[in-house]
């Protein structure tokens, strides 16, 4: 049995540390875009409804971005602790893009944030929601510079390398690079997938838990529709950024599909293998002729070169893609199959009815989630063996520390976090079991005590999250 070296263990590290952090901006991204269109709505119409739904989402948003703001501080110092060689020969373009991040967007974020959470009585309507659109451009601005950063280490162009280090040559080239717009518009399309299918998946356990309000039924409806329009969206641009890893990233394209020959006059898709790194197959493979022609390259007998024709040391393990990948492809399908089964549904005027739909939208409720992760999973690993891709390898990239050195930290990482951000996902989701509170169906004392929680003017955006999660089983009867 190998044993793991330091730079296997860096990479655990900060795969494990960036897995946990990723969820949280994405729930941030998709909640302030929806907080913003209920607060929109609210002003529009002037229903109370969206006024609740607003209120509650803002406190599963605050819970949300306080824990994507801590996670992510982790992750910048393993690029001085564990990474130092990235740093020392990328650190002149990926130090500025997340500069400009830093600068354009979380300033952004954390200036209005309070007004957002705790403005409700302190600035006129308008003002508040002009607070609230910006928090929600703020996260859609932080996104497109990680994306930037991150798009340019796998298609990096607009440099040039001196004395063994990469110097900028061109920002706008740097910034829209090859795969930028591709992949920020897969990210920002995951990131409203994963928050429709959680506010489907959340109304949907109160409707089958017997709450038959306004705020469930209008929270759910609104999930849905989007679900149907974002899911089939996500698979067409998906398709798009597949062409373009293909053109970029061909080694990480035959690593996806388990292909190890380059077939002439026409590629098969393998549905199903368990690719072999050592014996240079794909065992078990259960293949359908020219599909991968026909996907990929939109032709009937379109080429697409297999993993013999790059070196061994260049390939990507296969094994873990070509499962990451399908796990991806497999969530999107059935985000696609649950969005039609809502329009059916809605159709015939069971969308609030249907128990089996709704046991099914609680257990799609996570699906967003793991589909991300399979989806970053896929293109970070499929990047192997680069960090940079094509200039810098893993290997060389990695700070000249021992294997103890990072075992030890990898090692309080994860107790730290499994407390830490445990419990915080504890209480997110008994803040979600307990749902929207309506003012209109509130007793006139609570309803007083909610007043003055609106404006208590909290130091931390998790203050923002005011409501008590742990009730009785009476209070719990009010909302059946």
């Amino acid at each position: 049995m190998s044993v793991l070296s330091a730079v296997d263990l860096a990479r655990i590290q900060f795969a494990f540390t960036v897995s946990f952090h990723i969820v949280f901006p994405a729930l941030s991204i998709g909640l302030a875009s929806f907080i913003a269109v209920l607060e929109g709505l609210w002003l529009k119409t002037g229903r109370q409804v969206y006024l609740d739904l607003c209120r509650f989402w803002s406190r599963v948003f605050a819970v949300g971005f306080g824990m994507g703001v801590v996670s992510g501080v982790v992750m910048s110092y393993q690029f001085g602790t564990n990474w130092s060689a990235f740093s020392n020969f990328a650190g002149s373009i990926t130090g500025p893009l997340l500069a400009y991040e830093v600068l354009t967007a979380f300033f952004l974020e954390a200036g209005f944030l309070g007004i957002m959470l705790f403005g409700w009585d302190k600035v006129s309507r308008r003002g508040h929601f002009a607070a609230t659109v910006m928090v929600a451009v703020g996260t859609l601005i932080s996104m497109f510079w990680i994306l930037s950063s991150n798009s340019w280490m796998q298609t990096p162009t607009g440099y040039a390398i001196v004395d063994g280090r990469v110097v900028p040559t061109d920002w706008f080239a740097i910034v829209f690079n090859p795969s930028f717009p591709y992949r920020l518009a897969h990210m920002a399309l995951s990131a409203f997938l994963c928050t429709s299918l959680l506010v489907a998946g959340t109304a949907g356990w109160h409707l089958l838990q017997g709450r038959r309000d306004a705020a469930i039924k209008t929270s759910f409806s609104m999930a849905l529709g989007m679900l149907l329009v974002l899911a089939p969206l996500q698979a067409m641009v998906g398709d798009a950024h597949g062409i373009n890893t293909l053109k970029h990233q061909p080694a990480k394209i035959a690593a996806i599909e388990g292909l190890w020959e380059t077939e002439q006059g026409g590629t098969a898709l393998n549905l199903f293998g368990i690719p072999d790194m050592q014996a240079e197959e794909t065992k078990y493979a259960v293949s359908v002729p020219h599909l991968g022609s026909l996907i990929l390259t939109h032709s009937w007998d379109g080429e697409i070169r297999g993993l013999k024709s790059f070196a061994p040391e260049d390939r990507p393990n296969s094994l873990v893609v070509f499962w990451s990948f399908r796990i991806m492809v497999g969530l999107g399908l059935l985000m696609i199959a649950l969005g039609l089964a809502s329009l059916l549904l809605r159709r015939g005027g069971r969308l609030y009815e249907a128990r089996w739909f709704q046991r099914a939208c609680v257990l799609m409720s996570p699906a967003g989630f793991v589909a991300l992760l399979a989806g970053w999973v896929t293109t970070e690993a499929g990047r192997q063996p680069w960090v940079v891709y094509g200039l810098l390898r893993t290997a060389q990239a990695a700070s000249p520390i021992s294997r103890q050195q990072v075992g030890v930290s990898l090692l309080i990482f994860v107790v730290v976090y499994f407390l830490v951000f445990g419990t915080g996902v504890y209480y997110l989701l008994k803040l979600l079991r307990k749902g929207p509170s309506l003012v209109e169906h509130t007793p006139a004392g609570e309803r007083e005590a909610i007043g003055a929680m609106a404006t208590y003017s909290g130091r931390r955006p998790l203050s923002g999250a005011d409501e008590a999660i742990d009730s009785t089983p009476s209070e719990e009867s009010g909302h059946a």
